[in-house]
This record gives C-alpha cells, sequence and structure tokens, in this order.
C-alpha cells in the first residue's frame, strides 16, 4: 500500500471510530456498545456507515440478526485498546498539570488483597487525590491479567508461585508489564496443641502423616510441589478457598494448612491456631500488572505509586 493510501486511511479513521469498535468487540451488539458509550444505536450504525463509505471498508457484518465485526474490524479491535491507553495518557497529562484534580483507576486483585492491600490504597489514593475515582472487582490473577488485556482494568494485583505451571505472567501477559511487588511469606497453620507448634519454625516433613487443609486450585498445587520437594504426598482431607474455614477447620483439629500471610492478615487469628514459617521460608511472589505505558496516565501512576508504598516488606 502507498503512503497516499496509508494517510488517506489514518485520516478517516477518526477516535470515534474506534471507540465503536472496541466496545463491539466487547460488548458483541451494537445495542451494547451504544449503551456503553451513551450513543444511541442509529448513531453508531451511521458512524459505521460513514467510516465504510469514506474508506470502502466494512467493519461489521450482519451475521443472522445479530453482528459480528469483519476481519478488518477485527484489526482495529486489537489496536483500539493501545489507542485508548495513548489518549488516555494523554488526558492523564493534562490532567496532572490541573493538578491531578479528576481521573480514574480501575483496580482488580485476588481475595486476601481485598481486605488487606485495596482498602489501604483506596485511603491512599483518597487522602492525596481525592478527585481520583477508584473502581474494584475481585478476581484470581488469571482471570485479573485477562481483565487489564480487555481494557477492563487499568491495574491487577497478582500473585504467583515458584515453578507455577499456570503463571499468568507468562504468556497470558505478554505484551503487557509485570511488575515485580515483593514477596509473602508462606505460614504454616497447626492446632494451638499440635506438637510442631513448640518450634520457632517447622520443617514440612515433619507434616508428612497429616491430613491437610488446601486452598485454592494452585494453592494447593504449590503445596504438592513443596510436599513433593519434601519427599512426601500430602493427603488432603479437605478443600476450601475460605481461609477462615480453613483456620475454622485446623482449630478442630481436622487437619493443618499453608497460607499466604496476607490470607492471616485479612482475618482476626483463631484462638485455636498457631502460625509457624516453614524451615525453607517459603514464599509467593506478588505482581503488578498493567498495559504498556499506563503508569503515564497520571491517576494510574499516583496508584502504582501508592501501592509500592504499601508492598509487602
Amino acid at each position: 500500500m502507498s503512503d497516499a493510501s496509508i494517510d488517506a486511511l489514518a485520516a478517516a479513521l477518526d477516535l470515534h471510530t474506534v471507540r465503536v469498535v472496541r466496545q463491539i468487540a466487547e460488548h458483541g451488539t451494537l445495542t451494547a456498545a451504544a449503551t456503553a458509550l451513551g450513543y444511541s444505536q442509529p448513531a453508531v450504525s451511521q458512524q459505521l456507515r460513514r467510516f465504510e463509505a469514506r474508506t470502502g471498508i466494512a467493519l461489521v457484518e450482519r451475521v443472522g440478526r445479530g453482528i459480528r465485526l469483519t476481519e478488518s474490524g477485527r484489526v482495529l479491535a486489537r489496536h483500539a485498546n493501545a489507542v485508548a491507553t495513548v489518549l488516555e495518557a494523554a488526558a492523564g497529562e493534562l490532567a496532572e498539570i490541573r493538578g491531578l484534580r479528576a481521573g480514574r483507576v480501575r483496580l482488580v486483585a485476588f481475595p486476601s488483597a481485598s481486605a488487606t492491600l485495596v482498602p489501604r490504597l483506596i485511603a491512599a489514593l483518597g487522602a492525596a487525590h481525592p478527585g481520583v475515582a477508584v473502581t474494584y472487582v475481585e478476581a484470581e490473577p488469571p482471570e485479573a491479567v485477562e481483565a487489564v488485556r480487555a481494557d477492563r482494568a487499568d491495574v491487577a494485583i497478582t500473585f504467583s508461585y515458584p515453578g507455577d505451571r499456570d503463571d499468568p505472567h507468562r504468556a497470558s501477559a505478554r505484551g503487557l508489564d509485570v511488575r515485580a511487588y515483593g514477596d509473602e511469606a508462606m505460614r504454616l497453620v497447626l492446632p494451638s496443641g499440635h506438637a510442631a507448634a513448640a518450634s520457632d519454625v517447622v520443617d514440612l516433613e515433619a507434616l508428612a502423616g497429616e491430613p491437610w487443609i488446601a486452598g485454592c486450585p494452585r494453592c494447593r498445587g504449590h503445596l504438592l510441589e513443596l510436599a513433593g520437594a519434601a519427599g512426601f504426598a500430602p493427603h488432603i482431607a479437605f478443600e476450601t478457598d475460605n481461609f477462615v474455614a480453613v483456620e475454622g477447620m485446623v482449630a478442630q483439629g481436622l487437619g493443618v494448612a499453608l497460607l499466604p500471610s496476607l490470607a492471616l492478615a485479612a482475618s482476626p487469628r483463631h484462638p485455636g491456631v498457631v502460625t509457624r514459617p516453614t524451615a525453607r521460608a517459603d514464599v509467593r511472589s506478588l505482581h503488578l500488572v498493567t498495559a504498556r505505558g499506563a503508569e503515564r496516565v497520571p491517576a494510574v501512576g499516583a496508584a502504582i505509586a501508592a501501592l509500592e508504598s504499601l508492598a509487602p516488606r
């Protein structure tokens, strides 16, 4: 394609069309896209027809009673998030000149961060930048990374384990920025009268014959990996994602567990349990995931700076 043809397409490709295609890709229908943009459906249809008339390129096609993006529409949708990020960065820099009196941050994080890091972040941002609005959705790391990729979130707080086979920070995070956010210590949770509770640190091998209470699938995978390295396969008697329930089961003598520090900090300590570090000082790693260059959007940059000041040490 000649430079002149490229220039003509670029001139025809206005921001409004990019936004329309982006919302159709996300919501799947003209009606939902129009609602998300705050426009009427006829206005959205007219915008698409205007672009086709200027360029000869159709961005949507009819399928039965609905519509779908054409190949050209999918190409444009692929670039839409990057375009939006750049434009938000520009708008954000203008807001920064005005003193960051406006802006928004869409945050997503895993459950134990919901009761620990997230409230502190929202309070810190509210105190420093009261004009910045924060929204929050809870999700496990794979879904959180996908939310950033699909532009449903600006910042994701995620975790990964050493040797994690389902690490959201490999292929699924390609093209995104992944910042190391510190390490979170793992703790063994034992009944208060357990013989191992007398030790300051506990070797996993000492608990080889115990029933175990396991958490989320990825946490359970980490337990299996650590136990395998210690030379045994743990007998998992119960499984629950509810870390308060885990402590309650341990307190009743139903088993022992391995929980990350944030999960333990997220609820009052059960009087019937004690926690001990593992002899190998096992940890899981925390991360901040954003779109490339998102920190240039002042509200997002302020959120990242606030999170880094709150990072586990």
